[in-house]
Parts: C-alpha cells; structure tokens; sequence
C-alpha cells in the first residue's frame, strides 16, 4: 500500500486524459472524496455528490499528500478533488525533444487548462479552488482563463509571479535560489536533483525558515523524496519553473495589457515565518491583478508549508470564506 492509499484510503482515484500533443496523451490523477453517507448507496459517481466542489492544488516539490491533514475535515463539508498537477505524482510529465524550447507544456495556462478538464470530466461546472506554490500559480491562470467556473479562491504563500521577478532582488534570490537554479537548461538541474534527491528534500523544506522535517510526515517525506528522485518528475518540475520564467510571465503581461483580472473573490495567506510576507505586500499585489474589493487575507503563524504546518488555519479560512 502506498502513501496515497494509507493517507487516503476512502477516497476514489482518478486517471482522467486532458489533452493529447503529437500523439501522446496527458492524464491528471485526481482523487475525490467519498460520497456523504445519504447519497452513497445512490450513485458512486463524483457528480452525484451534493456537496459543494473544491479543488485543492498542491505546491513543489510536492504532490497531492501536502492535504492529508486539511482533507478528511473537509469531505464531509465539501465534494474534494486532489490534484497532482502535471510533471508531479501520479500525472503524466510530458515530454518532447521538439517542442518544449518554449516551455509551452508546461505553462500555467496549460496546467490550468488541465484542472478545467478533470472538474469538467468529474460532472462540475463550478467550483471552489484552494491552492498552495506552484499550485496557486496554476490556480491564479485558473481564475483568469475560466472566471465563469472558479467561484472563489484561496492561495496559500505566494505573492504573482510576475511581481515577484520584477522586484527580484539579492534578498530574494538568496531566499528563493531555488528559482534560478531550476531554470537553468537540462539535464544539470534534473542530474543534481535526482543524485541528492534525499539531501534536496531535507535541505529544502526541512531548511527553510525553522522548520525541521518533523513538520512532514514520513510516508510523505518519502513520496517527496522519491518523485525527486525519477528524472522524469524532476524533468517535470524544472519545466514548470522554467515555463514560470518564460512564457508565463509573456502571459502575465499579456493579461495586464488586457485588462484580465481575477474576478472572483480570493483570500491569500502567507506564512508569517516565510518570504513571501516579508519581501512582498502579498494583499497589495494581489489587489493590482484582482477586481477592486475581491482580495482579503493575513499572515499565518508558520513558515511556507500551509497545508503541513498549519492545517487547523486552513480549515477555519476556508470554512469562513469559501461561503456565498
């Protein structure tokens, strides 16, 4: 039994296809959570839950166990899906000698693009999303290419990744050098990731603003460790920050220009130990992209891991915003 089973062992997995390049199709593994007793004995299927859908995406290096303490409090108060974006987990990480110079397989409007189409192969047209890292960027695309389906939205530690490059600093790069390393061409960063796989997992998140790598739970540890391990993830998640330095940030000023903003309401917390409140005015920034008076939020007593290290916040925020 692996770590997905033991963490979540009553929810349902999912292998659900998004989109086909060149002949090679991408499938997003998603779990949902089980069906409120009244409906169960009715249908097994993801759309016949009553509850309302949410949307949790998860962060680097990381997969879809960052929620199993947040999970099993929500699932009786909402339909759940747990994605493990593309290049992570269980999903597939495309890959192609002749069209990834752009880094377009990885752009967050095509990891946006996939979340649309598992809520859409799921049978829910709307949705809650909550998202953390590299998530929230995804989810931010989210909210901006399908303002229709996304109803409101919870990013956990990140300030828009436009921003955060245009004010790049030393303080930051120090901070965030992960950033700049990732980006740099293959096969150097996947070779290193994947020789100290161990060491890049205990040196990150167990390095990293005070917080020991008692703060993760070992079968998740090891399901991080071994996903930085394969090249293929690693390949995977360097594509994500390399897409998140290039065509990303064509994308973002593009939306700027065009005067595309996230229009549903959206609460950001940040991690009162972490960067991101320290180097960045988190609410200001997110103003500037959101429509006037959609953006609320505060600091979190924790460092960047939300979902790990401060799960009882968490829940409260999205019990008390994720309400009409």
């Amino acid at each position: 039994m692996d770590a997905y089973e033991t963490l979540y062992p009553h929810f349902t997995p999912h292998t659900i296809p998004t989109s086909t390049t060149n002949s090679t199709t991408t499938s997003i593994h998603a779990l949902t959570s089980p069906l409120p007793p009244s409906s169960s004995s009715s249908s097994s299927s993801s759309s016949s839950n009553p509850l309302p859908p949410l949307l949790l995406l998860h962060g680097f290096p990381q997969n879809l166990l960052i929620w199993h303490l947040i999970a099993p409090r929500l699932s009786s108060s909402y339909a759940l899906v747990l994605l493990d974006l593309r290049g992570y987990g269980k999903s597939s990480k495309p890959f192609d000698d002749h069209s990834d110079d752009d880094h377009s397989a990885y752009s967050k409007s095509t990891m946006a693009a996939d979340c649309a189409a598992v809520m859409t192969a799921l049978g829910y047209d709307q949705f809650y999303v909550c998202a953390h890292d590299r998530g929230a960027r995804v989810a931010h695309k989210l909210c901006v290419e399908y303002p229709e389906r996304v109803l409101r939205a919870v990013f956990l530690d990140i300030a828009p990744t436009l921003a955060m490059y245009e004010k790049t600093d030393v303080a930051f790069a120090t901070a965030y050098w992960h950033w700049f390393f990732l980006i740099q061409p293959a096969p150097l960063p996947e070779g290193l990731m994947v020789a100290g796989a161990r060491g890049w997992i205990e040196g990150t998140m167990g390095g990293r603003y005070g917080v020991g790598m008692e703060a993760f739970r070992a079968e998740c540890v090891e399901s991080y460790v071994g996903q930085v391990g394969d090249w293929e993830t690693a390949h995977g998640m360097c594509e994500d920050y390399r897409a998140g330095a290039g065509i990303d940030l064509e994308e973002a000023r593009e939306d700027v220009a065009r005067g595309r903003k996230v229009e549903c309401p959206l609460r950001v917390l940040w991690g009162r130990k972490g960067v991101v409140g320290a180097q960045f005015d988190a609410l200001g920034e997110w103003r500037k992209v959101s429509e006037e008076g959609m953006v609320s939020g505060e600091a979190v007593d924790c460092g960047h891991y939300i979902p790990e290290e401060a799960p009882e916040a968490v829940v409260k925020h999205i019990m008390e915003f994720l309400k009409d």
